[in-house]
């Protein structure tokens, strides 16, 4: 007991600037190897990045405990220290990405990957031009600056000119259809959720400003890089175990566009962090405004939300869109097949409001699902072509229908028509059963 107590008095008796001192000194070592070359964006490897991401949240943590972010005279070293690390974890994303862009299978990657590089080069070039800052900071502070540097040795390449053998199969064992259709039905959930954001085109200044921090910001796009994350955490678990070179090519493609999309969201939600927090609002206080306008002479918060929005978020609405297809093929293909014969909505039949229900469960699973009238087939995902379906079937006095597709979608249906699609005979809605709720 008398040993533990000692070892607690000891450690609580190190100094405030004793410990700042320890917890700098490997940050500030990267600052000093960075800014010891000339052109250093060729030295930033997963490696250093790795580095400069322990190093900074440890100096932060301590920074914060001891409440740096109330006081004047370490505010901008904690400031520069928060930036260093959101920069760092956005760039090993984005690093990340370009590593493994040959193993992706994706369309447009020539023109991807040079739009990557070209923000990769961005967020490296802010970090370069920042460790002169925080070198001068903490000597202000009265921080000893490490003598000693690193070497590029130090930090090599993820990349290298050898692979490992495969020499374990990945094989079809593995692969369950219960869990293929749950990730292909998620992920077409993700893409028309996320498709509310629209970014299709490049937006300018002022339209970023607008739609930042107000629509799009940190909070909403981590809330989707969850959600994407347990999709491939869902496939690699219960898909495909092994690697990207053999196996199921249309299975590893499929992957490849949601992997993508994970982690452009990481490096999306970084940026807007260290938007929304650090450069775009800093509170009333004038040492805030100060120390916002010393980061805004750093980082152009312009330039980083065109970074963010323009290359980010547009490359994760496009891998999005674009693997929807080929996530629809192989949940076609992975999915459970039935068929029902319902009845029609009695007195009025397909018109709006039913035609609208039975489109929304079919969108919901996302399989496809036939309405079939005699010989004709409708999509059943359209409200149109159920509402023409629904002509035919009052010009033909035609009392039930059958549907074909998707199992899933086909028991909603079922349940819908058991309550008359959700109205009484004069088309007034009436209370859906719990299992539907999600349609009111």
């Amino acid at each position: 007991m008398q040993t533990q107590n000692a070892m607690q008095e000891t450690v609580c008796g190190i100094s405030f600037a004793e410990k700042a001192r320890i917890f700098s000194h490997d940050y500030l070592k990267c600052c000093v190897y960075i800014s010891a070359f000339d052109k250093p964006q060729h030295l930033f490897t997963k490696k250093l990045y790795s580095e400069l991401i322990s190093a900074s949240q440890l100096l932060e943590n301590l920074l914060d405990f001891h409440g740096a972010k109330n006081n004047s005279e370490w505010y901008l070293y904690r400031e520069l220290t928060a930036a260093v690390r959101h920069l760092s974890i956005a760039s090993y994303s984005q690093k990340h990405i370009l590593n493994r862009l040959v193993f992706y299978d994706l369309p447009d990657s020539a023109a991807f990957e040079k739009k990557g590089e070209a923000a990769l080069d961005f967020l490296t070039k802010i970090l370069v031009k920042m460790t002169p800052v925080i070198l001068d900071e903490a000597r202000r502070l009265n921080i000893p600056v490490p003598t000693e540097c690193f070497d590029p040795a130090d930090f090599p390449g993820i990349v290298s000119g050898e692979m490992l053998e495969y020499d374990i199969d990945d094989v079809s064992k593995y692969r369950q259809k219960k869990h293929i259709v749950k990730i292909a039905t998620e992920f077409l959930e993700i893409v028309r959720t996320f498709d509310q954001f629209g970014f299709y085109k490049p937006y300018d200044r002022k339209e970023m400003q607008a739609i930042v921090p107000d629509n799009v910001n940190e909070v909403e796009i981590r809330r989707f890089e969850m959600l994407v994350h347990n999709l491939q955490s869902g496939f690699d678990t219960y898909v495909i175990h092994g690697g990207f070179k053999k196996g199921d090519r249309r299975l590893k493609a499929f992957r490849s566009f949601f992997s993508v999309v994970f982690h452009l969201l990481q490096m999306t939600g970084r940026l807007l962090h260290f938007y929304e927090r650090h450069l775009h609002e800093a509170g009333y206080k004038d040492t805030y405004k100060k120390v916002q306008n010393q980061l805004s002479s750093l980082v152009d918060p312009d330039a980083l939300l065109d970074c963010t929005i323009n290359y980010s978020l547009c490359y994760v609405c496009y891998f999005l869109t674009t693997g929807r297809d080929l996530a629809r093929k192989i949940l076609n293909e992975n999915m459970e097949h039935s068929s029902i014969k319902v009845g029609i909505p009695v007195k009025l039949g397909f018109h709006c409001r039913p035609s609208l229900l039975v489109a929304k469960i079919v969108q919901l699973y996302g399989g496809e699902v036939e309405l079939c009238v005699g010989k004709d087939r409708f999509d059943a995902s359209s409200v149109l072509d159920i509402q023409y379906a629904g002509g035919k079937i009052q010009k033909e006095n035609v009392t039930q229908v059958v549907f074909k597709g998707d199992t899933r979608a086909l028991e909603d249906i079922n349940i819908l028509a058991g309550v008359n699609y959700g109205e009484d005979i004069k088309g007034k809605g009436v209370p859906l059963p719990n299992k539907l709720k999600y349609l009111e």
